[in-house]
């Protein structure tokens, strides 16, 4: 094999246009190579933070739907409470109000009573004395004196 002049001629071009890539093409595609693999390697190392984040929100998010829980809980439980000791009161005042309204009503039956006991005497003594008047009126006889007594027991 001959080496020939086309075959120095070449290698020297190619020795040019290696020597040429690696000063002028080489360096920028590298720094693009590294520039790519930097911002690979941060957007690797966001999607980490990110992941770890994500996971840490959920964990508080999980802590406070428990604590919204027990609280929503804690009011139910109040609420239940409140309406229970309202329900309690309220039936206390109105076992209070009945109460008082039974004692009132002893009362006016009480005085009714005493007052139609009065009406009663008052009556009894006008029909006594209605009667002893008859009875001085007519003259002294048993069975007349039987008569107006009978009388006087079927108006009482």
């Amino acid at each position: 094999m001959d080496i020939t002049l086309t075959l120095i001629g070449q290698s020297i071009a190619m020795l040019v246009f290696v020597l040429f890539c690696m000063k002028y093409i080489w360096p920028p595609m590298m720094q693009a190579l590294e520039e790519r693999r930097t911002t690979i390697a941060d957007g690797l190392a966001a999607g980490e933070r990110a992941q770890a984040d994500l996971q840490k929100a959920q964990a508080e998010a999980d802590t406070i739907v428990a604590e919204a829980r027990g609280k929503a809980l804690e009011i139910v439980d109040q609420a239940n409470k409140r309406g229970t000791s309202l329900v309690e009161e309220a039936r206390n005042d109105g076992k209070r109000e009945r109460e008082r309204q039974v004692e009132a009503a002893h009362v006016e039956i009480g005085q009714e009573r005493n007052r139609v006991r009065e009406e009663l005497r008052g009556q009894v003594s006008a029909i006594a004395i209605a009667s002893a008047e008859k009875i001085l009126t007519r003259e002294i006889d048993s069975s007349a004196h039987q008569d107006i007594l009978s009388k006087l027991a079927s108006e009482l």
